[in-house]
């Protein structure tokens, strides 16, 4: 079973303006609620194509009794701990002249320590059933990024894989717990290692360091330029595949799905990044996040590219 656990459970609601402008009135062209949340969106991916899910996580008020309802109508098993306030809802805001998005986060929920303890309490119960554990995101006010290690640690000590995605600081305390893959996106990886990264071969390199001090996997969404794979004794480059962005929101989250479908069905992990970067592609095409059509998934699987980059100190 592919477990999902998500300390931030989100809703986003995206609003398509016709171009962006401050200091006037905008009318939205539609607007769209859906799934939020990197592990939550990775259940919500799953169950879109059948495969189900154990997502656990805290939320609150009627925000996260909506999250749950809508995991529960794709088959993912909801076992949220209700805590006080409001589950975040993320505002994205899709610029439909320049292609462009901006997210605004609001206040989530508020977490106390007797929270956090019981959520961990209730993982390591569920652990017995994972075979693959999804984890990540921000972490709500209460929370440090210690839970991460925490939590991956306790992963780790049953030999289950963690896929694991969260900005800093909440990579570096994961990482310390060396999760069976991590998914950086392009600017995480570069606030991770302190520089900006522009060039392919300087991803690469970052990517390789992490993969050889960590003993972790290393997956590099870079947006519009496709993906980089850093894999334990081999590499790819992954182009991306040319479709008509509607929103990009909750494409990474799909290669969170990939992988872990990969992971759970015993298939090659090329196999999971090509389900993953598919479906991906399919995403971009939906508006709001991580929606998209099986259909579409299944058109662009054979078109997914796994191209060997060079293992070799530059």
């Amino acid at each position: 079973m592919i477990l999902s656990l998500t300390p931030n459970t989100t809703l986003d609601l995206t609003v398509f303006v016709p171009r962006l402008e401050t200091h006037r009135t905008i009318r939205a062209t539609r607007t769209v609620y859906s799934m939020g949340g990197k592990p939550t969106d990775a259940s919500y991916i799953l169950g879109r194509r059948g495969i189900g899910s154990l997502a656990l996580g805290l939320a609150a008020g009627a925000v996260g009794e909506k999250v749950a309802a809508m995991l529960r109508e794709l088959g993912v098993t909801v076992d949220f701990i209700e805590v006080a306030g409001e589950t975040r809802i993320n505002t994205v805001i899709v610029d439909e002249a320049a292609g462009e998005h901006t997210t605004i986060t609001s206040a989530s929920m508020q977490v106390r320590p007797a929270d956090v303890a019981a959520l961990l309490a209730r993982y390591e119960q569920a652990l017995s059933q994972a075979s693959v554990v999804i984890t990540g995101g921000s972490l709500p006010p209460g929370m440090t990024p210690g839970f991460y290690a925490d939590a991956i640690k306790l992963a780790n000590e049953r030999g289950l894989p963690v896929i694991f995605d969260a900005a800093p600081p909440n990579l570096q305390a994961g990482l310390h717990a060396r999760p069976a893959f991590v998914k950086p996106n392009q600017d995480e990886l570069s606030a991770l290692v302190g520089e900006e990264l522009r060039e392919l071969a300087e991803i690469y390199r970052a990517a390789r360091d992490i993969q050889a001090k960590y003993e972790t996997q290393v997956v590099v969404t870079l947006g519009e330029a496709g993906a980089l794979a850093v894999l334990a004794g081999r590499s790819y480059r992954i182009p991306p595949i040319p479709v008509a962005v509607s929103s990009p929101a909750g494409a990474g989250d799909a290669v969170l799905a990939g992988l872990a479908q990969a992971l759970q069905q015993n298939l090659p992990i090329e196999d999971g990044l090509r389900l993953g970067i598919a479906a991906a592609s399919a995403v971009c095409l939906q508006p709001g996040t991580a929606a998209y059509e099986v259909a579409d998934m299944q058109r662009f699987l054979p078109l997914v590219e796994l191209i060997p980059y060079p293992w070799q100190r530059e």
